[in-house]
């Protein structure tokens, strides 16, 4: 495969890569280009706008959940017929999994994806120094290619060309400035950037404030020619249905009544937007309809739900409104009561646990969850304890915990997962067909998980 693309990547944190690699998506979609956007790690956020900027899912790429194997395959299946593909790095460029030296930063990636990269600066508070910091980057790991330089945060064209004049000795060009914005700022809260999903006026607006700074202050032409000399990617793309079928055996067919596949109930809206595109393509390879539905809205689940998945997001933002929509929980009691597959995962969790902050919640699960002031964040290795709708008791699995609540008791009777990294415990619930735990997971790391939800949907 040989996509055009381009890892946008920084020193530090608060560099401004999401403005930068949004913009740019956005920039280049209005140039009529196909564009796939992708982010580095486990982030769920930064890819609702990257889908906002191209009106092509946000695709993570993450070397520890995945390992660094099916990195270039997932990201081929993602940038199949596409004109150019913007990968949005995480951290700083060298960052990664804590103690596990480059696994999972945003230069093992660039490297797996034989891509340049465009190191975005922000060059607010130095002038001649760039020169020192890029110097320091670029050579640091020869396999890492930094293409070019986009300086963020300058403060006027003085400022300008003195770091233009510090940057013509590095032998690296800048390929765009930006000046301080006010306008292309997107709101945060305790878990980050505020969602697409809640702020879908206001986020269009960032967006497209992001696209014409972009377009305002950056080389085009150059940018494109930058992701045009990376070479071909050798090897297939990533396909759900051989995933499936890598399982054992051949998938289950449908349904005989009218050819349909066991319907599973995705939530999604406002409080439930952390979710892999990838997940809804698993389940439908295996078998499954795949529905979506709004807890904040619909009093219902989807017709014919045999299975129900709750991923992440902000239940505790909109807790008095699914507290309030006593109908929809007693729907999902009733599900989990007549043994149907359940898998909810953070807020879904959150959403089956007694009460979240003193509202009541489903009640499926016999714990009380709250906020609280410590943040829970890091990736985890796992093994499931207990036989599940998801896993086999053994079955290892690396994920990821992100949330500043707090769940007690923070294990059932039969635990999801035992906890083997940054240390040993017992965490989540299996209770009949639920499988509900704090761990993210990626299912392209263990298909195996979706076809075993969907075949247990099928019986």
């Amino acid at each position: 495969m040989n996509v055009p693309r381009l890892v946008i990547a920084a020193p530090s944190s608060g560099s401004g890569k999401t403005t930068v690699a949004t913009g740019l998506m956005a920039a280049f979609a209005g140039r009529g280009l196909a564009v796939s956007p992708h982010k580095v790690g486990p982030d769920y956020i930064d890819p609702g706008y990257h889908t906002l900027a191209t009106g092509r899912p946000g695709r993570n790429l993450d070397a520890y959940m995945c390992g660094p194997d099916p990195v270039a395959p997932l990201f081929a299946h993602g940038a199949r017929g596409c004109d150019l593909a913007v990968v949005e790095g995480v951290m700083g460029l060298y960052d990664g999994a804590a103690g596990q030296g480059e696994l999972a930063s945003t230069a093992q990636v660039a490297k797996l994806l034989r891509a340049p990269v465009v190191l975005v600066v922000d060059a607010s508070s130095q002038s001649r120094s760039v020169a020192a910091l890029v110097h320091g980057f670029a050579s640091w790991d020869p396999q890492v290619r930094i293409g070019g330089v986009i300086l963020n945060k300058v403060a006027s064209q003085r400022h300008e060309a003195l770091l233009r004049d510090a940057l013509d000795e590095s032998g690296l060009p800048v390929l765009g400035v930006l000046r301080r914005a006010e306008q292309v700022a997107v709101p945060s809260r305790h878990l980050g950037l505020v969602p697409v999903a809640e702020r879908r006026g206001d986020a269009v607006g960032a967006v497209e404030a992001m696209r014409e700074q972009v377009v305002a202050g950056c080389d085009l032409d150059a940018l494109m020619a930058l992701a045009r000399s990376a070479p071909a990617l050798p090897g297939e793309a990533w396909d759900a249905t051989e995933a499936i079928g890598a399982c054992g055996g051949p998938v289950p067919p449908s349904s005989p009544a009218g050819g349909r596949g066991p319907v599973v109930a995705v939530a999604s809206g406002a409080a439930f937007t952390f979710s892999y595109a990838e997940h809804t393509e698993l389940l439908t390879a295996a078998g499954a309809e795949v529905v979506p539905f709004d807890p904040l809205r619909d009093e219902a689940l989807p017709e014919g739900t045999r299975g129900l998945v709750i991923g992440g997001g902000f239940p505790e933002v909109y807790a008095s409104e699914l507290s309030a929509n006593a109908a929809l929980r007693r729907a999902v009691v009733e599900l989990a009561d007549s043994g149907a597959p359940v898998s909810a995962e953070c807020a879904g969790l959150l959403y089956l646990a007694r009460s979240l902050d003193g509202l009541p919640m489903c009640g499926v699960l016999d714990a009380e969850a709250r906020m609280s002031k410590r943040l829970t964040l890091g990736y985890r290795q796992a093994v499931a304890v207990s036989d599940s709708v998801l896993a086999a008791p053994g079955t290892r699995v690396r994920g990821h915990e992100f949330h500043r609540t707090v769940l007690e008791p923070g294990a059932g009777a039969a635990p999801a997962w035992g906890m083997h990294q940054p240390e040993r415990r017992v965490e989540g619930f299996v209770q009949g067909g639920v499988h509900a735990s704090y761990l993210h997971t990626h299912w392209a790391s263990e298909p195996g998980m979706a076809r075993r939800f969907v075949e247990r949907c099928g019986k």
